[in-house]
This record gives C-alpha cells, structure tokens and sequence, in this order.
C-alpha cells in the first residue's frame, strides 16, 4: 500500500511507513488480553451501539470504545484448479501500558487453512505503511482469499467494490494475519490524551505495539512453533527489519523470511540536498517514459542504470558551478525522459518527483502518478504557476477499496465494529515523529543485524518499474552495500507496474511464485 512519505525531502516522497522510543509503554509482559465475550453479544457492533442494547454496562473509557468479540467463520473458496476451505477470524488484540493501563485495540484478519498441522504450518504476519495505511492494500490487492481489481478501467472512485476470488492468494502455502496499525482500519485507542498517541505515533513505538500484536496472535492461536513469516509495504520497509529483530531479542520470536513489497529501507538519500535522491528516481523516469512507447522490462533499463551510477553522478557531483558538466546532464535527462530540453537546463537536470510528474505530459495538461507513473490524469489546474494536483494512481483507489474492506469484514466475515474504517488516514502521518536527531530513519542497520543473527533468515524485495513513491533504484543501491555474506539470502525482483504492482496479473503472478519460493525453500 501505498506510502505517503513524510515531509523529509523537497521531492514530496512521503511515504507508506517512523522516533520516539517508547519501550516502556508497549511491554511484552503487559496483562493478559480480556476476553472479548465478556462485553459484546456475538454479531452486534461493539461500543456505545451494543451497550445501550445489553444493559447495565462500566463507564470505564475500555469498555465504551472497545471492539467487538472476535468472529470467526468457515469459509470455503473456488479457484482454478483447486478448492481451499479455512477460518477466517476478524477481531482484535488488546495492547496496555507498563502499569497494565489498557492503550489500544489493534485490529487483524486472519485467514487459516483448514486441516494443516499448526506445528509445521507456516503463518505470515503482513502490514502496509504510510505511516496511516491499513493493511487492506496487500490483502485484497496481493495476498489473500479475495482480491479487489484496481488496474485499468478499475481504477475508479466510482468502481465497483465487489471483490473476487484471488487465483493468487498466498493461502495455498501460508496462513495469513494482516494487522491494521492504530488508527488505521477499525484500529483505535482506549486511553485519551497525547501520551498515548506519542506512545504510538513513532518509529519505535510502532514497532514495539506491532511486534507485541504478532507475538500475542501465536499465543492465542496455538502457532508459536509454526514457520514464521513477516511481511511490509512502503513504510513496510522501515517496520519490517526492525520488527524482527524486535521479534528476535524482545520476545523470542525468530522470523524464517523477510518479504518487502515496494519499500523504503533509508530516507537520508531521499533528504534535504541529497545528490543520490536523483540517482535513484532517473531509471524510473525513464522506465515512464519508455512505457510510454511500449512495454518495458528492468532489463531494457540497462543502460539507464550504468549512466545513474556512473556519468550521472558524476557530473551531480561536479555541481552546478560546472556550466559544462551541468548541461551535459541536464541534456541527457532531457534526451532519456523527453521532457523539454530548456525546462531541463532550467532545473538544471535535476528533477523532483513533483516536478517530473507535472512536466512529463504538460503540454496535454495531464500529470502522472506517484504510486504509478505509467498512469496519467488530467491537471486541475493546468494554467497555474504551482503544482495543485492529486495522484491520478492512488487518490481514485481509496473509495472502492474502503468499501471493499467494510463489507468483506461484516459481510462475509460477520464482524461489526462501529465507527469508520481508515484505510489511509492522513492524520498519522501528520503526527507521526520520524525522530529528532540528525540522522533519519532507517532500516538498514536492522537488515544487516538479523541476518547476521540468523544464518537460516532470507528476505525478498519486490519492486515496481514505475513507482515514483519508492523508486527501484534507491533500494537497489542500499543492498548493493550490503556484506559479502548475506548476497546469496536477499533476492531482488523488479516488476512492471508501480508502487502497487501486484494490481496487475503477471506481475501479481510473478510475486506470489517468489514468495511460495521463499517459503517453500
């Protein structure tokens, strides 16, 4: 899902991901999770709803804003070939303070197969980023039992909610938990104030509520010897490394394989006046432009990717005080991309994400996405002298994919919380605190750490072609700094498509194949 990148870089690559240690507030021996049962009858909305219905009930701020009991349902699904019968439980886990003060409700969907030995069989735990994003992303566009299409003439505000059968589920070979973060999905706090946001709405913090949540699901469920799986997106890439290795050392939980979906693993490259935030967006501006023409494989970039890192960025490097260096790249930008050679002196060559997405197609008044920048939209305001305009590949997803989520979750599923489902709310990100120190935040220190610890962890890293958000790029060249030792454990893949490039068929195919792979292995 998507990722709305903070506020670190001019680009605007804010994303899906955040830094506040708050280890003391989110423990691993906070108090048992009431039972859900106690407050709720089975099948009425939890909160102030079912109350009034049920009698007498406590005034206690838990008890009023809790979510209802957990509902699971047996659920049986055609697919080509195959047929998969398994429970699917919608419910939430209880988070509380050092002082056993409830927090928060984080919501999960899980989805397990019907007559598989717990012992052996593998679970993969998924989340998306922003920081703000819930988990429907990934799993009704990738992974789980029903899909929602969201390419072509799908993407829509208006179109249809309806989800189908997912030929690719992942469910054939892992049993899946998607976990909404606070404040995304039905997920929500107890306690009031800004102490208890501040305890969440961090990097650290973050990853303590996620990593406890995981923990506490294989307790509840009887799954602490399974496989274990972890899976992010966007800001994914942030949450992921640092939430097994919170997994590792904290709660004694190790992770078989790590499974990064369109990450950002470091946002000092993506920051103030870095030169290397260029390097890693040009091979997609150019895979745009090429696309454009015709289909487009990472192979055809070839060329595009030994200029980045070799002529390109040695002529940043020169600066513009260099007239001839400065021209010479500005040219060959304006060359590769088709963008106007004088709006490329201009900048001299170095174009943020905004302004690469409103100069590529201006002179017909449309702009390109950011989750997608092979997708085109038309500018509000074409005549303005500043970019006013939305992300023709995103914005248009938010409403189908709302309703689809809803309605699977108290349709299908049997699972009525009140109040409103997030599935990208803004406000999270706008509060998040990525830190205050001079360094930003990064996942990379945490990759090499717990594949160092474990011999026997591999990860796969998924990219799209065309994704402006997390440019291909840029990952690429932070595991290329990686040690000699992991080189054979970390498998990157470049997929046509962008930030959400499972929303097309074979590159969705291609994913699934490599993550059966990784877990089959």
């Amino acid at each position: 899902m998507p990722t709305i990148l903070p506020r670190l870089r001019r680009t605007g690559l804010v994303l899906a991901v955040a830094v506040v240690a708050c280890a003391s507030v989110v423990r691993a021996e906070d108090p048992p999770q009431p039972r859900a049962e106690m407050t709720a009858p089975a099948g009425q909305k939890g909160g102030r709803g079912s109350a009034a219905q049920s009698g007498p009930q406590s005034s206690s701020p838990a008890e009023t804003h809790r979510l209802p009991p957990d509902s699971t349902t047996k659920q049986t699904l055609e697919l080509p070939g195959r047929t998969l019968s398994f429970a699917a439980t919608a419910g939430s886990i209880r988070v509380f303070d050092g002082k056993g003060e409830p927090l928060a409700d984080i919501a999960y969907t899980s989805y397990q197969l019907d007559g598989a030995d717990r012992a052996t069989r593998p679970v993969t735990f998924l989340f998306n980023g922003g920081p703000g994003a819930s988990s429907a992303w990934l799993q009704f566009g990738a992974a789980g039992p029903w899909r929602l299409p969201f390419d072509g003439d799908a993407l829509s505000p208006s179109a249809s909610p309806e989800v189908k059968p997912n030929a690719e589920t992942w469910l054939d070979f892992t049993d899946l938990v998607f976990i909404d973060p606070v404040s995304t999905g039905y997920s929500r706090f107890i306690a009031s104030g800004e102490d208890a946001r501040r305890s969440f709405y961090s990097v650290d913090g973050d990853v303590n509520a996620i990593a406890l949540v995981i923990r506490r699901w294989l307790e509840k469920h009887d799954r602490l010897t399974s496989p274990k799986y972890v899976a992010g997106e966007s800001y994914g890439g942030i949450r992921g490394p640092k939430v097994v290795r919170q997994l590792q050392l904290q709660h004694g939980i190790g992770v078989r394989g790590l499974i990064l979906v369109s990450p950002l693993l470091d946002f000092r490259e993506f920051a103030g006046t870095s030169l290397l935030q260029y390097v890693a967006t040009l091979p997609s501006y150019v895979a745009v432009a090429r696309e454009a023409k015709g289909p487009v494989k990472r192979a055809d970039l070839a060329d595009v990717e030994a200029y980045a890192r070799g002529e390109f960025l040695a002529d940043l490097v020169k600066g513009e005080a260099d007239k001839e260096a400065t021209n010479r790249l500005a040219d060959k930008v304006a060359e590769l991309t088709g963008i106007d050679q004088a709006v490329s002196r201009r900048l001299a060559g170095r174009f943020d994400v905004g302004e690469f997405r409103r100069e590529f197609d201006r002179k017909n008044g449309m702009v390109t996405g950011r989750y997608d920048g092979s997708v085109r939209g038309f500018d509000p305001y074409p005549d303005s002298s500043s970019s006013r305009f939305g992300d023709p590949s995103g914005d248009a997803l938010q409403a189908p994919l709302t309703s689809a989520a809803v309605d699977v979750l108290t349709r299908k599923l049997n699972w009525r919380p009140d109040g409103s489902y997030e599935v990208l709310n803004g406000s999270v990100e706008g509060h998040w605190d990525f830190g205050r120190g001079i360094n930003p935040p990064q996942s990379v220190s945490e990759l090499r750490q717990i594949l160092a610890t474990d011999a026997k962890l591999n990860v796969l890293v998924a990219h799209g072609l065309f994704d402006l958000a997390t440019p291909y790029f840029g990952t690429k060249r932070v595991l290329d700094q990686l040690p000699a030792f992991v080189t054979q454990r970390v498998k990157f893949v470049v997929y046509p498509g962008g930030h959400m490039f499972y929303s097309q068929g074979g590159s969705r195919q291609a994913l699934r194949s490599e993550v059966e792979r990784l877990i089959r292995e």
